[in-house]
């Protein structure tokens, strides 16, 4: 074989792998959203000061619109976070405010969480702000898996240098992701388990992010309900819904 068709076949080889990347990030980005989604969630925050859980409810159209409203315990009852476009409002109960919020807020600690308003209501974005390129491929830990490195896109509003996202080679589902600083050291990683069908797909049910920095904390999602492709009206996602 003449040295013009190896190039050409390695040339092909590699873009058949990016793309499945893509497809296979975009995929996992994907799994909490659809035409339209609404879920039922607890998140369970452990840190220095003790144990908090809330429950909530979040309600998505597509991936611009997506209201999450906090429905428990009683004192922090009907915060919200609206998303519109690229737009994002806050609704603060106790004082009575809709607070319009600048793209740096969103990238801070949601309700004292290790999760941002941007883990919550933008992770269906990562594929449209991130570059992916295959890692790995083979055993972790005796399981066989995938791993993508993202990196940012140069205009993209982000704050992470580098997010590796590992699947099971098996079916595809995420099983940890971890995230770097611009110096490549990871700061936080999130783990993926208790996989069931809800809403007719087969979905990963906890998610635990982690501080590195802070070893014994963690927060935790654990979706007790989620139904997808059902009928919500634009009303959903206005100020006025916000501050219900």
């Amino acid at each position: 074989m003449c040295l013009g068709l190896i190039l050409l076949s390695l040339s092909q080889t590699s873009h058949a792998a990016d793309e499945r990347a893509q497809e296979a990030v975009d995929r996992v980005a994907r799994l909490f959203s659809s035409k339209s989604s609404i879920a039922t969630v607890k998140m369970q925050i452990s840190n220095e000061n003790g144990q908090r859980n809330l429950s909530m409810k979040i309600w998505s159209r597509g991936t611009d619109n997506v209201l999450l409203r906090i429905d428990g315990p009683q004192e922090e009852a009907g915060t919200a976070v609206l998303k519109v476009g690229s737009d994002i409002w806050y609704y603060l109960p106790k004082s009575n405010r809709t607070v319009k919020v600048p793209p740096s807020m969103t990238m801070t600690s949601w309700m004292g969480s290790d999760f941002t308003v941007d883990d919550l209501v933008k992770e269906s974005l990562l594929a449209r702000d991130y570059s992916i390129a295959p890692f790995f491929e083979g055993e972790r830990g005796g399981v066989a898996v995938y791993e993508y490195t993202l990196t940012p896109k140069p205009k993209a509003a982000v704050v992470w240098g580098k997010i590796i996202v590992q699947l099971y080679q098996v079916n595809m589902m995420p099983t940890w992701q971890g995230y770097y600083d611009e110096d490549g050291k990871l700061v936080r990683e999130r783990t993926f388990s208790e996989y069931k069908t809800m809403g007719g797909r087969f979905i990963p049910t906890r998610l635990v992010m982690r501080p590195v920095a802070k070893p014994g904390e963690q927060t935790t999602i654990v979706f007790e309900d989620i139904s997808f492709d059902v009928p919500i009206s634009a009303e959903t996602f206005s100020l006025s819904n916000l501050k219900r």
